[in-house]
């Protein structure tokens, strides 16, 4: 063997550990690095007190995640005025008592909730490379395996949380009257928003609109009808990120440089930057949520978290 066949046998070598090197990290460190991120939005009428939500998304919980579990339950210390479930909470058959445990302190705090597609059906295992292609929004009621979704929902609603199922709800939240309008999971297509479609409540203090999955058509619906901020998860921040790129994709047609944090939106936004946003736009924040698949347990560039989310009060010449 030549020196050149033996640099070149050296750099696959040194290729192939770094790969399993980043697999390692992304599947046995990072995806366990639970964080919780911060951010504040200006959307309270000026003189209101701030408001703290909690935002917890796709937790994909599995009964024998008992660190997830024993992390999620210590984020009632943060004691939020609200919190707010975006969905895909289940990631196994048995997984609805698990997540019940998990949100145990956090059902006692006023709440609402929407579903996402891991709501209804069980995981699968599927061509990762999909999720880069326009296939990711395949439907997938007729291969997977139904979940106990009713159980989930009653147990939720017992707590007192309001279902924002294609459905609006008023709330009283630390003494201020907010509305909010949710859809059902639009990556399944099961959204209607016809249904719930109609003018912001002018007396409420702020109308907050609430999906699992941030499609185009929802964010463009909700804001048209006077939603002042938006709170979706399904994206995992694009759950394989590159360092000072960001997300590769999103899982549906929201831009990748929304794929997680705050934005803002408005009707036609697509894929202009915040930076260029009229004035009055609302707000969007996306949650790369808690967890994964069981069958894609990676996270590379984008920790799993939860979201706490103050909101305060709008500037003098907002």
């Amino acid at each position: 063997m030549g020196p050149k066949e033996s640099a070149l046998q050296t750099v696959v070598a040194a290729i192939a550990a770094a790969g399993v090197g980043g697999l390692a990290y992304a599947s046995v460190i990072e995806r366990n690095a639970f964080t919780v991120r911060r951010a504040s939005v200006p959307v309270l009428p000026r003189g209101a007190a701030p408001l703290r939500i909690l935002h917890v998304s796709d937790i994909h919980l599995v009964p024998r995640q008992a660190r997830k579990i024993e992390w999620i339950r210590s984020l009632a210390a943060l004691q939020p005025d609200l919190v707010v479930n975006t969905g895909d909470n289940l990631a196994d058959l048995a997984a609805v008592p698990a997540v019940l445990r998990a949100l145990e302190p956090l059902l006692a705090i006023p709440g609402v909730f929407v579903l996402g597609s891991n709501d209804y059906f069980a995981p699968v295992l599927k061509n990762p490379a999909l999720y880069l292609t326009k296939r990711y929004a395949s439907v997938r009621a007729q291969t997977s395996i139904p979940l106990p979704t009713a159980d989930l929902v009653d147990a939720f609603i017992r707590a007192g949380w309001a279902d924002l199922t294609n459905a609006r709800a008023a709330l009283s939240v630390g003494g201020q009257p907010l509305e909010f309008v949710g859809v059902d999971d639009a990556h399944l297509k099961y959204d209607r928003y016809a249904v719930v479609a109609g003018p912001n409540d002018p007396s409420a203090a702020l109308t907050v609109g609430v999906t699992h999955a941030p499609y185009l058509r929802v964010l463009d619906a909700m804001t048209a009808d006077g939603a002042g901020l938006v709170i979706a998860g399904h994206t995992h921040g694009g759950q394989l990120c590159l360092p000072f790129y960001g997300a590769l994709v999103t899982n549906c047609d929201l831009d990748r440089r929304r794929a997680k944090g705050v934005s803002r939106w408005w009707p036609g936004a697509g894929a202009t930057p915040s930076s260029q946003a009229p004035a009055g736009a609302a707000w969007l924040e996306v949650s790369a949520g808690l967890g994964t698949s069981p069958y894609a347990p990676v996270r590379f560039a984008c920790r799993p978290e939860a979201t706490l989310l103050t909101l305060t009060a709008r500037p003098a010449d907002g």
